[in-house]
């Protein structure tokens, strides 16, 4: 099963490459042909798209990985720290681009505009509109970080291929100097979409909770025998959430009807929360019952 999804991702990211990479010849090359700046700008991101399908793939190699004596918890987070060097990759392009707009506003040229122009930019639109809902259906179904970090360097390649559709219309207008000020924006834009990988990379990584803790112990507290449940903790990726809690039973339990407790709220949570692949219960006496019921 594990490795199935990890083919399918696989799969994804080839094909995704593929057409970013299309795109991106298309664009660079006729950007340079006209001088068109901001059209080569989005060629190079569009180029980015492709060398961060490439990390992806190796990223997803590393996390295919079994567990074994020195990853206990198995190699998934791979998946999560290869998307953090796709964000690496996003903020080197952004930079560049700003380089790159600074020196054309010194330098000016003419860039030409025609009606070829806006035909590989439609063009080269509609595809990044197809890969976008291609991954982003896929990251979910697959509950993937490499494709939902990949997804969101292809939102931010279809905002950057609208603005420069509207920059070819100004040059065409005689306002040369907005596919200078286009290609700052572009250079934003792209580090904008690095920092929505880092912040959503770096929750996995520092362990933030995963899962509402209620939702947990609303199922804990349904199993026969709790007398309460506190100190829920959950961390991991949404394919792979660890659940860490405590329970309250009778401090007269016998220790192997306490155990049969444990083991069913384990399967209860795995049962009606997907995702769940590991549950830890520690069991404690309730000392305040065993109190009252001696009064």
């Amino acid at each position: 099963m594990v490795e199935n999804r990890f083919r399918k991702i696989r799969n994804v990211l080839l094909i995704v490459l593929v057409l970013n990479w299309l795109v991106a010849a298309a664009k660079v090359i006729y950007g340079y042909l006209t001088n068109c700046n901001s059209m080569a700008a989005d060629g190079f991101h569009s180029f980015a798209d492709g060398t961060s399908n490439i990390i992806g793939l190796v990223g997803i190699s590393f996390a295919s990985h079994p567990a074994d004596k020195d990853h206990p918890y198995g190699h998934k987070k791979y998946e999560t720290f290869t998307s953090l060097t796709i964000a690496m990759l996003l903020f080197i392009v952004s930079f560049n681009l700003f380089k790159s707009a600074i020196f054309r506003f010194s330098n000016p040229v003419t860039p030409e505009v025609n009606l070829i122009s806006f035909c590989v930019m439609l063009l080269t639109l509609a595809v990044n509109i197809y890969v976008l809902y291609y991954e982003r259906k896929k990251s979910k179904l697959l509950g993937s970080d490499i494709l939902f970090a990949d997804s969101e360097h292809t939102r931010s390649d279809i905002l950057v291929s609208v603005s420069v559709i509207f920059t070819l219309f100004a040059i065409k207008a005689g306002f040369h100097m907005v596919d200078v000020l286009a290609t700052f924006g572009i250079s934003f834009l792209i580090a904008k979409a690095a920092v929505n990988i880092l912040r959503e990379s770096s929750g996995v990584l520092c362990d933030k909770s995963v899962v509402v803790s209620d939702k947990i112990r609303e199922i804990v507290m349904r199993t026969e025998g709790v007398e309460d449940c506190h100190q829920i903790r959950t961390r991991g990726r949404t394919d792979d959430v660890h659940v860490d809690l405590h329970i309250l039973v009778k401090k007269s339990l016998h220790v192997d009807k306490a155990h049969r407790i444990a083991e069913t709220i384990e399967e209860n949570i795995k049962a009606k929360m997907p995702g769940v692949t590991d549950v830890i219960v520690h069991i404690e006496p309730d000392m305040a019952t065993e109190r009252l019921e001696g009064r």
